[in-house]
């Protein structure tokens, strides 16, 4: 469909604009997406980002539409179709949770991030793919399948929030929501070419996620811009009295992340550049990396920032053994989750492995959660990961507070996305994937993944932001300056504009 307003790389400003402008509607907005995810999302490159479109899109959409035209917009999301990954319990729309076993699931309630997204008059356009469970780096599930990159159609787009990254970039929604326990919205957003955040585990409500490290997990947005990435984050972010974690918002209270945004942020920063983080420049798939992030770098540099070059983290390899806590809590955390829900069609870790398991190239870690302890706590393997969790984010506080520090800055991953190829002959397993977002995941501390540029093959690379607790809201002032200067957004040529 043509519209006078063309929302192909739009933002919720501009789409605002237009509304009170009388240029667009939600309707039409909703019906342009659901083209779009037509297109490019069931057609042509089939990417297979989309797992369920809400059926009731539409008719949410013409409500919004009656309330403009009485009252005005009516909340900072007014009208916005959202892509939710499908991790998210959604009230009449069924939740796989990337899993076949959950096929007809359809939860009664909505998880908190949706209703906090609906009550901001956001519309929950469609349900996005992700590796059973989360658990795994990569976009296979044994619910819908493979979901592609829509840069390089041959390579994976990254997990857990496979169907986020590539329906976002791809312009199948306006905005997304993710979840990251180890990094699984920060290395989609880097393979796919936005902006994503962990925030301060807590600060975002996990109630009505599928969990899978309830230590770590967290919602959080995926984006085109840091504009409306710092939008969103002030639609999630807040107290829940049903998640006791969320009691991390008495530290951040009534704090604007949209107000944070500041273009001047970069002059005068000092970013500490994690060369222990950096792929081997004689592997193929990491040189192409490294050119990227030294550019970024050098971007970063021009706007004002001091690069503290190298800093380092002690003994980081042996930390990030120590601090994994998957095969320790994973399957507790998920029994519990599955056992409070009446019409849930497993209870267990095991019933879903009877049912049938996880798809093959993404079940190696929950086939090991299986082994996992019934109740981590009786562990003693447990409390020392616990405990090496806090010693880890001494460690990265100390290079801040050493060297005065700013932000820590790294690629999110040393390599380019998996081919399936790399997957099938063993090149890559989720349990050894090399990707360097368990390092702020591990730690407890935020983390902003930026869009660092493409290869010279066009693959998308991300350059990731690490702050320490709570102070998310420097990490996106950051991240709002860079988007300022960067200039590294390009949407990809296998969806390109155009009616769909």
């Amino acid at each position: 469909m043509t519209l006078s307003f063309d929302p192909y790389e739009t933002t919720v400003a501009a789409i605002h604009e237009a509304m009170r402008d009388g240029d667009v509607t939600s309707r039409e907005l909703v019906d342009w997406y659901l083209d779009r995810i037509d297109a490019y999302d069931r057609d042509g490159p089939a990417l297979n980002s989309v797992v369920t479109v809400n059926d009731a899109a539409r008719a949410r959409a013409a409500e919004l539409d009656e309330a403009l035209d009485d009252s005005g917009l009516v909340g900072p999301l007014h009208g916005i179709p959202v892509l939710v990954k499908d991790q998210a319990e959604t009230a009449g729309i069924r939740t796989t949770f990337g899993s076949a076993v959950f096929d007809d699931y359809v939860p009664e309630t909505d998880a908190t991030v949706v209703t906090r997204l609906k009550d901001a008059g956001a519309i929950v356009l469609a349900k996005t793919n992700l590796c059973d469970w989360a658990a795994s780096w990569f976009g296979y599930s044994s619910a819908t399948g493979r979901t592609k990159n829509p840069y390089a159609l041959d390579r994976d787009p990254g997990g857990s929030s496979a169907g986020t990254g590539a329906g976002v970039a791809a312009n199948l929604g306006v905005v997304g929501i993710g979840e990251d326990t180890g990094g699984s919205i920060r290395l989609p957003a880097g393979y796919c070419n936005l902006f994503g955040m962990r925030v301060t585990t807590g600060l975002v409500s996990r109630t009505g996620f599928a969990p899978l490290v309830s230590r770590q997990d967290t919602p959080g947005p995926m984006t085109r811009t840091a504009a409306d990435l710092a939008r969103l984050l002030d639609t999630i972010v807040g107290y829940d009295e049903a998640d006791v974690w969320t009691g991390a918002n008495a530290g951040v209270a009534d704090q604007s992340f949209t107000d944070a945004l500041d273009s001047d942020a970069l002059d005068g920063a000092r970013i500490g550049v994690l060369r222990q983080a950096f792929g081997d420049e004689r592997n193929p798939e990491s040189a192409p990396v490294t050119a990227v992030v030294e550019d970024a770098l050098s971007t970063l540099a021009d706007a004002g920032a001091t690069l503290v070059d190298p800093v380092s983290i002690p003994d980081l390899d042996e930390q990030l053994d120590e601090t994994s806590l998957y095969v320790l809590q994973s399957k507790h955390d998920l029994n519990e989750f599955l056992g409070g829900r009446e019409n849930a069609p497993a209870d267990s870790v095991a019933d879903i492995e009877a049912a049938g398991g996880c798809h093959e190239l993404v079940a190696d870690l929950f086939t090991a959660m299986l082994d996992g302890p019934a109740d981590p706590a009786d562990v003693p393997e447990y409390w020392e990961g616990v405990g090496a969790q806090g010693k880890l984010q001494r460690d990265i506080m100390q290079v801040h507070a050493e060297h005065d520090l700013d932000a820590i800055v790294f690629p999110d991953a040393p390599v380019l996305p998996p081919t399936e190829r790399h997957l099938r002959d063993g090149t890559y397993s989720t349990m050894e994937f090399p990707t360097n977002t368990v390092i702020a995941s591990q730690s407890g501390c935020p983390a902003v993944s930026v869009p660092g540029g493409l290869t010279d093959d066009g693959i998308p690379v991300g350059l990731e932001l690490v702050g320490v607790p709570y102070d998310d809201h420097a990490l996106v002032a950051l991240a709002g300056a860079y988007d300022q200067v960067a200039d590294t957004r390009e949407p990809p040529s296998t969806a390109p504009a155009g009616d769909g």
